[in-house]
């Protein structure tokens, strides 16, 4: 029998933490595995459109409504040189591409990405390589993009069938350049030097886009946080955000332990905001920079099988973690771990879109379905737009291995005001027991619950396949609105979405 334990919430639309971006709901398409060959572009394919790309995968990413992509990499970009990915394609170059020792065709490049993001409604945070080159390739780069007409390069982008400027916003300035994996590794004072002066010579060129500086590979770098420190100390005036990667797995089999990493990312947002604004305090300045989360998931399942691809080969099944209920779960605490920092935290991606750990799979020639962590994902992105509210909790906790005090309720909460809704997003984290959660919600009057969705299984390792959906939503949560308080049943080991609405 199951025991139930007790939580409590208070939500007050005063209680406000940030006006959401939109933007933390954008994901990730590398030149990686089956991320672009087989994933989103497989011209023989029986779905797929006349440019190549499957129309199947471009439902799945609009129905996650993914609001930026960043492209194309990832370690990959450290090597890149983009104009192999422009013009005629029968004239395009085969490469050796070194991040993941691969062939890469350059079927698809900057163009053919930037119409299939137009495609599934979103738009591109691209990157420039700052590994193998620099401030001439970035400024070239950014003049093909962006620039009108009338110079080399913007000429050459027309002559390419473009003519009117793509208008990328948002530029990476290298990739995780603190990682001794990296091609063209540096220091963080050779790569702060190197990362302000593309700045600023990609700025002449178009003074409209904002810049996302290198932060730290993930927390357990030798040089975290100080990375972020040095490299402040030099791009602060000339970037608007700093990147944060991490990835977490289950390597031990513990789930308990598992479910509680969300606390680890938690930590890290903090870190990176106060190394931020001492940076900002020492130089005197009112400019905030913000947090660009541009890669995040559960990767681990397919570190194994990775091992024993053979090198060389053209578009191989790389990272193709198959995720399971517990991934979910997690996933879903990371997501919540955004909203609640939603006043510096202003972009995220998770990493990645289309079968490279990703929440979407497909087959050679044959389907596309969703994995497990597809669903948290899209009912984030869906439901969590508006104000992001910070509510009181009281909920009981557990010690782990790595961890002390882990509320066993995890939740965060959006108002939309102008569509006169409030969403609770809940996470149980015990794997036993259910949690009787009350939440006061006086301050919104005459609103009344919608809909209960609850993701649950009994099996934490349960996963879904082409053939069969294991994993999905159910609206079956048991709440109830009286009197200005939620009562709601939390079941164990559960995500769950409460969505509330003005009565008309």
């Amino acid at each position: 029998m199951t025991n139930v334990k007790k939580a409590k919430m208070v939500i007050d639309k005063d209680f406000t933490i940030s006006q959401i971006d939109e933007r933390i709901y954008g994901s990730f398409i590398e030149h990686l595995g089956r991320a672009v060959y087989g994933g989103i572009y497989e011209p023989n394919h029986p779905l797929a459109d006349e440019q190549g790309f499957r129309q199947d995968v471009i439902e799945l990413v609009q129905e996650l409504n993914v609001p930026i992509i960043r492209y194309p990499g990832g370690n990959m970009v450290s090597a890149y040189n983009w104009e192999d990915g422009v013009g005629p394609k029968e004239a395009r170059p085969r490469r050796l591409e070194l991040a993941w020792r691969t062939i890469e065709t350059n079927e698809i490049g900057t163009n053919e990405f930037v119409s299939w993001a137009k495609a599934v409604n979103a738009e591109v945070m691209m990157a420039v390589n700052l590994g193998t080159r620099g401030i001439d390739d970035a400024r070239n780069f950014i003049e093909y993009c962006n620039h009108p007409s009338g110079t080399y390069w913007s000429d050459l982008r027309q002559k390419h069938g473009f003519k009117e400027p793509h208008k990328i916003k948002t530029w990476c300035l290298g990739n995780e350049m603190d990682g001794p994996w990296q091609i063209g590794h540096k220091t963080a004072e050779e790569y702060g030097r190197l990362a302000v002066e593309t700045a600023k010579a990609m700025r002449l060129v178009d003074p409209t886009i904002e810049l996302v500086a290198c932060g730290s590979s993930n927390t357990a770098m030798p040089t975290f946080p100080q990375w972020e420190a040095t490299t402040l100390e030099h791009t602060y005036d000339a970037v608007d955000y700093i990147s944060l990667h991490q990835y977490y797995g289950n390597r031990d089999n513990d789930t308990a332990n598992y479910l509680a990493h969300s606390l680890d990312m938690e930590h890290f947002i903090k870190t990176i905001i106060s190394t931020c604004d001492y940076i900002q305090a020492k130089k005197r300045s009112k400019k905030k920079i913000n947090l660009s989360f541009d890669e995040w998931n559960v990767w681990y399942h397919s570190n194994e099988s990775d091992q024993k691809i053979e090198p060389w080969s053209i578009a191989p099944p790389q990272l193709e973690d198959v995720y399971n209920f517990e991934d979910a779960l997690l996933v879903g605490t990371m997501l919540l771990t955004f909203l609640r920092h939603a006043d510096r935290v202003k972009m995220a991606c998770m990493a990645q879109l289309v079968n490279v750990i990703a929440p979407i799979m497909t087959e050679n020639n044959g389907r596309a379905w969703k994995q497990t962590i597809f669903y948290p994902y899209a009912h984030v992105s869906t439901f969590g737009r508006g104000v992001s509210l910070q509510p009181v909790v009281s909920s009981p906790c557990y010690d782990t291995k790595d961890y002390t005090d882990v509320p066993y309720l995890d939740s965060a909460v959006v108002y939309n005001e102008e569509a006169k809704e409030v969403t609770i997003f809940a996470v149980n984290r015990h794997l036993e027991d259910d949690l009787d959660l009350t939440v006061d919600v006086r301050s919104f009057e005459n609103y009344r619950i919608v809909e209960h969705i609850v993701l649950e299984h009994d099996n934490m390792k349960a996963v879904n396949t082409a053939e069969h959906e294991e994993v999905k939503p159910q609206h079956n949560g048991q709440s109830l609105l009286q009197d200005g308080v939620i009562t709601a049943r939390i079941r164990k080991a559960s995500w769950n979405v409460i969505r509330l609405a003005m009565q008309q």
